[in-house]
């Protein structure tokens, strides 16, 4: 898949490639040899196809300019005190593999084709420095290719891989959305087999956290603040005439929908984790609900039928889907004017796989699967009293007190950012003791009465307030006795 180049980038190697480099000096000074002053000034300001004919015909030397070899070092090494001869060569690099794809393969070929690159990813903690940038895009072109030509993976590779996506994940973070691109660009370009998709999960906390981030900027909802993605305030209209919130550009969006959902082609290895550590169904219904072009419609769409479609996900993370009022959104999308036809292939699938599971749940399978999830938000059954006079009981016997059990899990949690959950939890407690006292001596077994008692004294008063109303229940029916 091929992408646009980000224009920050290209604007900066374009003035590298305007630089004039004083190579003759270089040489004086040792810094490079005259035998690499020869190779680099045969390919340098020349048209792409003599630049090709000259490397296929001295391939194996400059493979040896840019890795070093029997000729001696590396020119990133013996240059290393050089920034402008680095920058200049890390351009000129970029160049030469793409304009000779030979010299790739020979490259690839070599015993560490990374090695002299990696060293200058680390260089420096400034996400502007354009060394580390400069070298995070042949890296990712080598990766790439190696990852192409041979699926298989390597130590080398995972290696470079791993210390690409670390790099790259400081760009992700950055305020400069011209740097989050190149670095979401780049994501895109190496998560190219399921090793790599792997690699990437692994390491999600710098990943895919900062990616989640922009999307959660990008529906005007913080993760400590979920009102927004739950309630769907946000309309469509405001989000196509005033633009995404938090400045969120439409390709940026859609740079990261793409890199999320080519990682979601491991449905089974990520996607409940998505949904427990991002809470990705409430916000890609909300996404949903302000895309503001097909093409974000369908990598949405795509991304939640990945995600959703495996068995081992289904139990789990369709009673949230639902929750998260997917269902009629869908029907919503249907109504309007869409014509990608992949598009409306995964609308209709995704609609049948949920219209499938609604019509055989209950409202106990919903509440169960987001206890389960170990994450609870203010969804309808907590407030119903309908609903806990009808199911208290199951609650509390269901598979062996399967649940009660995840309660006090969830309840033993500080939640220092989302006091929301423990205000929620001490609420399900207090209507459980309510419509079941006589199982009371089963919560308190597990910890639940001393747990909400001492919620009573927390900071947050929604908590300080349903821990109260939860001990006020067991006091009731205490005095009745």
């Amino acid at each position: 898949m091929s992408l646009d180049p980000p224009t920050y980038l290209n604007s900066l190697q374009n003035n590298i490639r305007a630089r004039p480099i004083p190579w003759e000096g270089a040489v004086r000074a040792g810094t490079i040899t005259d035998n690499d002053y020869k190779k680099i000034k045969a390919v340098d300001k020349v048209r792409k196809e003599q630049r090709r004919q000259t490397v296929d015909s001295d391939t194996e030397s400059y493979k040896s300019l840019l890795l070093g070899g029997s000729q001696g070092k590396s020119v990133l090494e013996s240059a290393a005190k050089r920034a402008d001869v680095i920058q200049y060569m890390l351009v000129l690099a970029g160049d030469l593999v793409n304009d000779a794809p030979n010299l790739m393969t020979a490259l690839l070929e070599h015993s560490d084709p990374y090695k002299p690159f990696l060293p200058f990813l680390t260089q420096t903690n400034n996400p502007e420095d354009p060394i580390p940038l400069l070298t995070s895009s042949v890296l990712t072109s080598l990766l790439s290719s190696a990852q192409s030509q041979s699926p298989k993976s390597n130590d080398q590779l995972d290696t470079a891989l791993s210390k690409l996506y670390k790099y790259l994940s400081t760009l992700t973070t950055s305020q400069d959305s011209g740097l989050q691109d190149i670095a979401v660009q780049e994501y895109s370009a190496l998560l190219r087999t399921k090793k790599a998709r792997e690699l990437f999960w692994s390491q999600r906390e710098e990943t895919v956290n900062p990616l989640i981030e922009i999307l959660r900027t990008a529906v005007g909802s913080g993760k400590d603040n979920e009102s927004t993605m739950w309630s769907g305030a946000t309309s469509i209209r405001s989000a196509t005439e005033a633009g995404l919130a938090g400045g969120v550009g439409i390709q940026l969006l859609y740079h990261v929908l793409l890199t999320i959902w080519q990682l979601s082609f491991e449905g089974s290895l990520v996607g409940k984790g998505l949904e427990r550590e991002q809470e990705i169904l409430p916000l890609y219904t909300q996404l949903l609900r302000l895309s503001p072009k097909e093409k974000t419609t369908r990598l949405l769409l795509s991304t939640l039928l990945n995600i959703l479609t495996p068995s081992s996900n289904r139990s789990a993370l369709l009673p949230l889907a639902t929750t998260a009022r997917l269902p009629a959104l869908l029907q919503n999308l249907k109504s309007r004017h869409l014509t990608d036809p992949d598009l409306l292939e995964d609308l209709n699938s995704l609609t049948d796989l949920l219209a499938d599971y609604t019509s055989s749940q209950t409202t106990f399978d919903e509440y169960a699967a987001e206890v389960q999830n170990g994450h609870l938000r203010w969804t309808p059954p907590h407030r119903d009293a309908n609903f806990w006079r009808e199911n208290a009981r199951k609650i509390l016997d269901d598979n062996q007190g399967e649940l009660p059990k995840a309660l006090q899990q969830i309840l033993n949690k500080a939640w220092e950012d989302e006091k929301s959950v423990l205000a929620i939890a001490c609420n399900d407690v207090g209507w459980l003791v309510k419509e079941a006292p006589e199982k009371r001596g089963q919560l308190e077994k597990l910890g639940a009465k001393a747990r909400v008692m001492e919620l009573m004294t927390d900071r947050d008063e929604s908590v300080r307030w349903e821990s109260l109303r939860a001990v006020g229940e067991w006091l009731r029916y205490s005095f009745d006795e």
